[in-house]
């Protein structure tokens, strides 16, 4: 047995612990580069990105961009209201499991002057990539400083790189003197009566007939909740909730995916949907969305068309559960269904639980979609992974 010379022994000593904090580092360094070791989904709990923090993107939308996932969502605040105080924020992950904080793509400012304020509304950023133009696009629910949701606008960003910084361009209501596709002549020169407005059968016949329609056409028709779809043709669309939050509408974008041409329909008028979400199965689109009833859960609807531009028929709740969990959606509000790539027919609902006491605490609710007599339909899981699409 050779001794160690006199001294050696703290030196060696030394270069172990040396070699153990080594490790402790490499170690800690994989599990916060975007990879947590998370494994699987557990709906409605604290989901953390690679620094261990809460995922700050809710009401998101989804890119799948070279070879990766990129999540756009609202960045709140602790302790403050439903207003952006930073603007977009974005992760990206290579697994879904996994997410790696990107930063703020695009940042609300401090010029008072400014649209997009410290403190303006920005709600469900979406953002598509244009391969001609080779420009990423955002569009997003956007409400003006201090006017409530009275202007129901629709607001534009673009970037060069997909987590940006994204430059505003600009914000509208769409469509202003374009009347929608699927209205009638007689639609187009209705008079109604304002005094009759507040008798509960007179008005709800006079939404669904198109009172806003012609309410806002000079000015252009209201946009709140929204989503954005391109089609397999690289036809790009804008579907957002309109006319108060009665109607949804379903609007084409043009070739830039930056402004609206003049084609537009109304979906399913009247019927008090928002939050519209939508994905495309074997040529047919489907769209999930919930009612209005605010920052509370409601029971969700579907959608099926041949055409975006319909018809559109009705498939009633998507949800399948107890009483509790189908009148609530599971307590959730969709925002995107996510194709996920190398699977087929594998597609995601995500939801949002909003927690309007604490905005920054909103949880995320995905399930898997499955189909039922060629409709989507979702189930609760506690925990689940992306094996359920083998």
């Amino acid at each position: 047995m050779n001794k160690i010379p006199g001294g050696s022994v703290m030196s060696v000593l030394k270069l172990q612990f040396i070699y153990f904090v080594l490790l402790v580092l490499v170690f800690d360094l994989g599990t916060s580069e975007g990879q947590s070791h998370q494994i699987s989904f557990k709906p409605g709990e604290i989901w953390p990105d690679d620094s261990g923090v809460h995922i700050n993107a809710h009401g998101g939308g989804f890119l799948f961009y070279g070879g990766v996932y990129y999540w756009f969502g609202e960045h709140k605040e602790p302790g403050r209201s439903n207003r952006a105080e930073a603007g977009v924020h974005v992760y990206a992950s290579s697994d879904l499991y996994n997410w790696e904080d990107k930063g703020i793509a695009f940042a609300v400012v401090e010029d008072t002057t400014s649209l997009i304020r410290k403190g303006t509304v920005i709600e469900r950023p979406k953002v598509i990539y244009n391969k001609k133009t080779e420009k990423f696009i955002m569009w997003f629910h956007h409400e003006l400083y201090g006017q409530g949701y009275d202007a129901a606008l629709t607001g534009v960003a673009i970037a060069d790189e997909i987590t940006g910084p994204y430059e505003y361009v600009e914000s509208l209501r769409p469509h202003a003197e374009i009347w929608p596709q699927n209205f009638l002549e007689e639609q187009k020169n209705a008079e109604y009566n304002e005094e009759m407005m507040s008798d509960s059968d007179y008005r709800t016949n006079a939404i669904r007939e198109g009172y806003y329609t012609v309410r806002d056409f000079e000015g252009g028709q209201m946009s709140r909740d929204m989503t954005l779809f391109v089609d397999d043709d690289g036809t790009a669309y804008h579907i957002a909730a309109t006319e108060e939050n009665y109607t949804l509408m379903i609007s084409e974008l043009n070739e830039e995916y930056t402004g609206f041409t003049e084609r537009w329909i109304r979906l399913l008028p009247g019927g008090h949907n928002e939050a519209p979400a939508i994905f495309k199965k074997d040529g047919i689109y489907y769209m999930i969305m919930s009612g209005a009833t605010g920052w509370t859960p409601n029971a969700a609807r579907s959608a099926k068309a041949g055409n975006m531009f319909g018809p559109w028929k009705s498939l009633g709740n998507p949800a399948r559960g107890t009483v509790e969990q189908v009148s609530t959606t599971f307590e959730s509000q969709s925002t995107f269904i996510l194709r996920v790539e190398g699977k087929e027919d594998a597609f995601i609902y995500m939801g949002d639980r909003w927690r309007p006491n604490n905005h920054i605490d909103g949880r995320y609710i995905w399930l898997p979609i499955e189909f039922e007599e060629n409709r989507p339909v979702i189930r609760w899981h506690d925990e689940w992974d992306l094996s359920v699409f083998n």
